[in-house]
């Protein structure tokens, strides 16, 4: 009983670390990297679907990301929906190849980046904690109905804290190499 509210905690825990990791990639840093546009959607036949389906996404150079359509009346749309997207970049075509330049972050821009990053770091942190008091509840739960003693629930209750303190370095790992990456020239 004990070790299934540690097992849902944990794995729960593990999805918030991987949702700000999955998060922050779309927070670009100085160089080019192709999952920066994987939030970006194109209208397709009447429907909105990720750029990664319409197209293929590659990597030119260190400022420069490449989209090839794999249909030539997509690239008005996929420039469109680049240019819409709230990263502010300006794509260029050429033909059948649509040129993504990355502009030089600029110190002011870095710091908001990282206050962004922080932000998000801080939202994954109380996700953590919210799992947390959930788990806790669901041990004091226990308890109340009799089927574990109160050594039972210290035990779980430490056991629970030690997953959380785990999970919360994760994320602030994660949130030093996103700045140190951002910080980056």
């Amino acid at each position: 009983m004990l070790d299934e509210i540690k097992k849902d905690a944990a794995s729960r825990m593990a999805k918030s670390v991987t949702a700000l990791q999955q998060e922050l990639t779309k927070i670009r840093t100085g160089r080019a990297h192709t999952s920066l546009l994987d939030h970006v959607t194109v209208e397709y036949y009447g429907s909105q679907v990720p750029l990664s389906q319409v197209s293929n996404v590659g990597v030119e150079d260190s400022r420069t990301l490449v989209v090839t359509p794999w249909e030539k009346d997509m690239v008005q749309p996929i420039e469109k929906a680049i240019m819409t997207s709230d990263m502010g970049l300006n794509p260029m075509s050429a033909g059948t190849v649509i040129r993504v330049p990355l502009p030089a972050l600029t110190e002011e821009r870095r710091k908001d980046m990282i206050r962004i990053v922080r932000n998000e770091a801080e939202g994954g942190r109380i996700a953590i904690r919210n799992i947390r008091r959930d788990a806790l509840h669901d041990v004091k739960e226990l308890l109340k109905e009799k089927m574990i003693g109160e050594d039972d629930e210290r035990r779980a209750e430490g056991d629970i804290q030690g997953i959380t303190d785990n999970h919360v370095g994760q994320i602030d790992s994660v949130l030093t190499t996103k700045e140190s990456e951002l910080m980056e020239i």
